[in-house]
């Protein structure tokens, strides 16, 4: 098998995350009315693109996990193949039906996937302990610090709140880029190191990804903003400032500390928790989505593994 087939399959993955995942930065403006949605799209698609090849500049601890999360020796481009395509999919349908699923684990779950087809001791289980950690910490720190932040927050500065959720869409759209773009460089380095086994990144790769997700993000996410910022909870200046503070630390520490977390997670727990009052019927349908990605993706994975080889 080449290179291009699944060199294209990564590019769309990319694409498909930042038309997917990125929206959930820009929700919380959007929805409390602080930004127009065309400005929020430029400004989450230039803040992407920065926060990819920022990032990789000072650590690419991210990156070097999901490169080392499984040995798949001489059929890796098959494996890597298979786990990209459930991703593409699994991202396709969520954008379909307007639901905010994560991308990154997505592709986490395909690329385990695959793992498994080809045998269990294929998988290390050090960076699956890492994205383990990295799942539970983002919903339980994002719902944790955006209900703080809320809390701390006075009442009766609204002005200053719709200005600053401006300033916290840019963070959390720039660590969006620092936390996915990680992730698919990662992936990047295993096409392109096949059977070599060391992490190698040309400075250029960074700039394709960051430049691919930006993409991405200006093809717009109307309907994700809608479920996110307007049908899962109601949003005010004060709470979406809240959200906004509480996904943006979520993310930053748990990229400090080299852990994949996804930023619709970090960033819909960081809404919850500094939301008034959830819509329960959204927020099931949510969980129950969050709860399939790894089991759905991982098996469409492990099928198409088995019907290429």
């Amino acid at each position: 098998m080449s290179l291009m087939p699944v060199l294209l399959l990564l590019g769309a993955v990319i694409l498909v995350n930042g038309w997917t995942d990125a929206p959930n930065a820009i929700a919380a403006p959007v929805s409390s009315g602080v930004l127009p949605f065309p400005a929020a799209v430029l400004l989450a698609a230039f803040c992407n693109l920065m926060g990819v090849v920022c990032t990789m500049a000072i650590s690419d601890a991210v990156a070097r996990t999901l490169f080392s999360i499984a040995d798949f020796g001489p059929q890796a481009l098959t494996a890597l193949t298979a786990a990209l395509a459930a991703t593409v999919l699994w991202g396709v349908l969520a954008w379909r039906f307007g639901i905010p699923t994560s991308e990154s684990h997505a592709l986490i779950a395909g690329l385990m996937g695959s793992a498994l087809a080809l045998g269990v001791d294929r998988l290390r289980l050090g960076p699956l302990l890492q994205v383990g950690i990295g799942l539970i910490l983002s919903l339980l720190l994002g719902a944790a610090l955006g209900r703080l932040f809320r809390s701390l927050l006075p009442r009766h500065q609204e002005g200053l709140y719709r200005r600053g959720q401006i300033l916290g869409a840019a963070c959390t759209a720039f660590l969006h880029g620092a936390q996915d773009g990680q992730k698919f460089l990662g992936v990047l380095a295993l096409i392109l190191t096949l059977g070599a086994g060391e992490f190698s990144l040309p400075l250029s790769a960074c700039w394709a990804c960051a430049a691919l997700m930006a993409l991405g993000t200006l093809l717009g996410g109307r309907r994700i903003i809608d479920t996110v910022g307007r049908k899962m909870v109601r949003l005010n200046p004060r709470s979406g400032f809240a959200a906004e503070l509480g996904c943006a630390v979520t993310l930053a520490l748990c990229t400090l500390w080299g852990l994949p977390v996804s930023t619709t997670h970090a960033k819909s727990a960081a809404i919850f928790g500094a939301g008034a009052s959830p819509d329960g019927k959204v927020a099931g349908a949510l969980g129950a989505v969050w709860l399939l990605t790894f089991p759905a993706c991982g098996a469409m994975a492990f099928v198409l593994v088995k019907v290429l080889l």
